[in-house]
């Protein structure tokens, strides 16, 4: 049993998708602060490994920044219709509002993505203080966020193919 650190200290089961062979993954990081954000994505890619993903259903791309994740992830699910996308980035608070724009446009932006249903989009993107507040959840002391975001979309993915093999009772 393979498992990876979450940031609450726990251990949690790498979870595999249905059928591991058919799943796909797109997984977009941002430049910006790549010492972390390649970190975050390195876990990630690590946690497909791991579900026994093969490597060539997991696309992993560099988007400049974290606004630019919402663009790449919106074609990604018209262009590719993976079974999961993942958004990678890091904003570190500054002295100016640019912090408060950037973490409103990626985090609404997933959201009305996530709210068309077509694909499941997850938010691997940090929002903190300070860098190391960034590099403790990039592999760090409190685990690393991107690996979380890897299981999420396995589980969302596992959950997309459910539904679609169900059907309500009394229906």
């Amino acid at each position: 049993m393979s498992t990876i650190l979450n940031t609450n200290g726990v251990e949690l089961k790498v979870p595999v998708p249905v059928d591991p062979e058919k799943f796909t993954c797109v997984v977009l990081t941002a430049d910006w602060n790549p010492a972390v954000t390649h970190a975050l994505r390195d876990g990630a890619l690590e946690v497909m490994r791991k579900a026994g993903v093969p490597q060539g259903n997991v696309l992993s791309l560099p988007v400049p920044g974290t606004v630019e994740l919402v663009y790449g992830a919106a074609r990604a699910a018209r262009e590719l219709s993976p079974s999961a996308i993942i958004v990678i980035g890091c904003v570190i608070r500054g002295d100016t509002p640019h912090f408060d724009y950037v973490c409103q446009q990626a985090a609404q932006g997933v959201a009305t993505l996530n709210a068309a249903g077509e694909v499941p989009v997850i938010f691997g993107v940090l929002t903190v203080d300070n860098l190391r507040q960034a590099l403790d959840r990039a592999g760090g002391t409190l685990g690393n966020k991107g690996a979380e975001a890897a299981a999420a979309a396995i589980e969302m993915a596992n959950l997309t193919s459910d539904l679609a093999s169900s059907t309500l009772p009394g229906a």
